[in-house]
């Protein structure tokens, strides 16, 4: 089947209202803000529409298009998108396409399913909150039938934007061996779980994962629930970053509430060990704080409260821009909405060993200048700055 063959074949089945659901994901450029696009059909004021939901990296838009003008839009998806996954009322689809467009085409008969048409702006979570997930339940974030508790509705919230950002994060990972991953500050490891069971229970990957952490009682409950769970290849240790020397090359690294530099530990060994994906979530930043000299910003850091949080975004931009000049390809996100948290900033940081510009490492060296400051992560990794 060649690319028109397959783009008249969906459209023929679209047009025949036999759309159930479509989610349509893999970005052909990287740099795309728009991760992934779902399709449904849906009825308004007596009329088919077909509605498009674009999720970018902070925020879902919709948009609902009638059946006879939705070729176009089926158009743009297919210039910008390499996945698409289909359901129709009797069969499953699965097609696959390479850069000039060649189309690996898999379909699957089903059981008959059924189109809701009404307009339901629920959210989809990637995680379902009516299903229930044994860690969940554990967790004490649902309750045995598969209900999302109310006091814990925020948490569960936040479980599935961080599985967003893994599963944004799948391209990067190793597909001919075993994926090596490290939590460091896992606590209680609400995120260290829901990491393991959608990589291996959800996408059938062969991961091996350790959640590290100092407080003792909690890794040995964390370990009973993986031992109850017979999750094999989840473990939970004691100890702390700079202790921890049992690797040589880790896949990816996750950093929760790390405090102060011990933030910058842990992504100095994951550029050390040579890691795929970072995904950091900072805590307190103290070390720049207490450097900080410069007369210009004396206006605002003359204020306690103000230098506080000052220093705080400055030290991500530091460490984001760091990232970047080692070779990744980095972000700074919005992790959880701020009502819940005033931490909520995650560095998402991909390795693409891009080599920086002399412009780009002009302008960090003038900013830390400005600043009068000395980066621990800068330090840490020195030599791969200078490389």
């Amino acid at each position: 089947m060649n690319f028109e063959e397959m783009r008249e074949e969906l459209l023929q089945r679209i047009v025949n209202k036999q759309l159930v659901n479509a989610t349509i994901s893999q970005p052909r450029q990287k740099s795309n803000e728009l991760k992934r696009v779902k399709l449904k059909p849906i009825e308004l004021k007596g009329s088919y529409h077909i509605q498009i939901e674009y999720q970018y990296e902070r925020i879902l838009k919709h948009e609902n298009v009638l059946l006879e003008e939705f070729e176009q839009y089926l158009d743009k998806v297919f210039e910008q998108f390499r996945q698409l996954h289909l359901q129709f009322l009797n069969e499953s689809i699965q097609i696959q396409l390479s850069k000039k467009n060649k189309v690996i085409w898999k379909g699957e008969k089903s059981q008959k399913k059924e189109v809701n048409l009404s307009h339901n702006r629920k959210k989809q979570y990637l995680l379902d909150d009516t299903t229930p997930y044994p860690f969940l339940i554990r967790l004490g974030v649902q309750t045995e039938d598969g209900k999302v508790k109310k006091q814990k509705y925020d948490k569960f919230k936040q479980i599935n934007r961080f599985i967003e950002f893994i599963d944004d994060s799948l391209d990067y990972l190793p597909k001919d061996k075993q994926i090596r991953i490290l939590d460091f500050g896992s606590g209680k490891s609400y995120l260290t779980f829901a990491l393991y069971h959608y990589l291996r229970i959800e996408k059938g990957l062969n991961i091996k994962v350790t959640g590290l952490d100092l407080k003792k009682e909690v890794i040995e409950e964390c370990r009973k629930i993986a031992s109850d769970l017979q999750y094999s290849d989840l473990e939970f240790l004691v100890g702390d970053i700079n202790d921890y020397n049992d690797e040589s090359s880790v896949d990816m690294v996750v950093t929760l509430h790390a405090c102060d530099v011990a933030t910058d530990m842990a992504l100095a060994r994951a550029v050390k060990w040579g890691a795929k994906v970072i995904l950091s979530v900072p805590c307190c930043q103290h070390e720049l704080n207490r450097q900080l000299h410069s007369p210009a910003l004396d206006i605002m850091v003359q204020h306690g409260l103000i230098r506080e949080r000052f220093a705080a975004l400055a030290t991500d931009s530091i460490r984001a821009e760091v990232l970047t000049l080692v070779g990744y390809d980095t972000q700074v996100l919005e992790f959880i909405d701020i009502e819940h948290t005033p931490k909520n900033i995650l560095l998402r940081a991909y390795y693409t060993g891009k080599k920086p510009t002399s412009e780009q490492r002009k302008r960090y060296d003038d900013f830390v200048q400005f600043l009068s400051a000395k980066p621990f992560l800068q330090n840490e990794l020195q030599d791969y700055l200078n490389s």
